[in-house]
């Protein structure tokens, strides 16, 4: 598996000292805390698709809400998608709790012994890798708490046009989990900018659903989610959508194709990279060929995105420089609506794959896995945002600038 409006209100709960304690590894340093707030007009917050890899962007939003970082517009695809809805339909001060309860739910499988004999199992890599199959094996079997669950039997013995037909896990659960987790009115009230990635079955087309042009309920972030053919097509006024991952895997595209009209602080979460080691066997070459296929859209949006926005002020400057009979003219007027200086600075974290992960780490729903990406989504994020550069403006010349930390800093 795999949009501006006001700013929300910035005060967080204070922390104590015992908060600190318990991070002391990761804030030896200078606290991320104490970065006074980068001065932008919009701050972004685009959420890529990756199933179980998904508990990565709750952990990288947990550091971003303690820095006061809290997004004007959030964006996501498929588990991106859900990840956004819980954090644009809940207060700034309940979203870290609301997200814990959602990866938490999604991760308590009555199959699991996970609270038994797990955390000693996982304690080396061979071990971990083995919970992780048994863990990936219950998902394939009985599904995830509050999320999916198989079907009474496979796809071929039901009636053609039936859900069961096409698809081998209900998502009736998601529903049920979406509606007691995400306060849809407040999605609808333009709080928040909110918007997430599907594709129109029937047509082929990338469709977002946003809140500048739709009423959001649960089907449109379901229908982001559903990837085929896992999980049904869902309906949305008689049309029906996929998991918007099939077209791009990253919103960064919403971003271009709506254009640049804000100075943006854009931080953007991929939980696929696109660098790796070459495959050694069969599962190695699954698991590099499904890296390679939704990390490398992210590349070429981020791309095109710096291109496009390059273009727009170089447009900006040579609109300017013309003497004003010539701006009246209507070629010259419509390349103006086009023309803007604004700058926008990508953040880019990346989850990068431990050893012991494989072809099923997006569907390994164990407890283990999503406190594991969490917590590295979390130090990720830290350690980015003690870094004075990380959320510079771009140089006047440059418009576009990107900024990723990388796996192997000591900082």
């Amino acid at each position: 598996m795999d949009t501006g409006a006001p700013t929300p209100p910035r005060e967080r709960p204070k922390k104590g000292a015992g908060d600190a304690q318990k991070r002391a590894p990761v804030l030896a340093k200078k606290s991320h805390r104490s970065q006074p707030r980068p001065s932008y007009e919009r701050i972004a917050l685009l959420l890529q698709g990756g199933g179980a890899l998904g508990a990565y962007q709750a952990g990288v939003y947990e550091a971003l809400a303690e820095a006061d970082l809290h997004p004007d517009w959030v964006s996501g695809i498929s588990i991106g998608g859900i990840n956004a809805a819980i954090i644009a339909g809940n207060p700034p001060e309940a979203r870290v709790a609301r997200l814990r309860e959602f990866w938490e739910t999604i991760t308590t499988n009555p199959w699991s012994f996970e609270g038994t004999i797990g955390p000693v199992v996982a304690r080396g890599d061979a071990g971990h890798r083995y919970l992780n199959q048994v863990s990936a094996v219950a998902a394939l079997l009985t599904g995830a708490p509050g999320f999916f669950e198989p079907w009474n039997g496979p796809p071929w013995l039901h009636p053609a046009g039936t859900p069961e037909a096409t698809s081998y896990y209900n998502t009736a659960a998601l529903k049920t989990t979406l509606e007691r987790l995400v306060d849809f009115d407040r999605i609808n009230s333009d709080k928040i900018r909110f918007s997430v990635g599907t594709v129109n079955v029937r047509t082929g087309n990338f469709v977002y659903f946003n809140t500048a042009e739709h009423t959001i309920g649960p089907q449109h972030v379901m229908a982001s989610g559903a990837l085929p053919p896992g999980f049904p097509a869902v309906e949305i006024e008689g049309e029906y959508y996929w998991d918007g991952g099939l077209v791009s895997n990253t919103p960064l595209l919403w971003l271009l194709q709506r254009g640049l009209h804000e100075d943006t602080l854009a931080f953007q979460i991929d939980l696929w990279s696109a660098h790796g080691e070459l495959p050694r066997n069969a599962v190695d070459v699954a698991t590099r060929q499904k890296e390679i296929q939704y990390s490398s859209r992210t590349r070429a949006a981020t791309d095109t995105f710096k291109y496009a926005a390059r273009f727009h002020s170089a447009l900006a400057d040579l609109i300017e420089k013309l003497p004003q009979e010539l701006r009246k003219a209507p070629e010259v007027e419509r390349l103006a609506s086009e023309a803007n200086r604004h700058v926008c600075k990508i953040v880019h974290l990346i989850y990068r794959s431990q050893n012991y992960e494989g072809f099923a780490k997006d569907y390994t729903f164990s407890r283990t896995a999503m406190n594991d990406h969490w917590r590295a989504g979390y130090n990720d994020a830290v350690r980015t945002l003690r870094v004075p550069a990380a959320l510079e403006r771009p140089a006047p010349l440059d418009v576009v600038a990107t900024f990723d930390l990388g796996s192997d800093s000591d900082v």
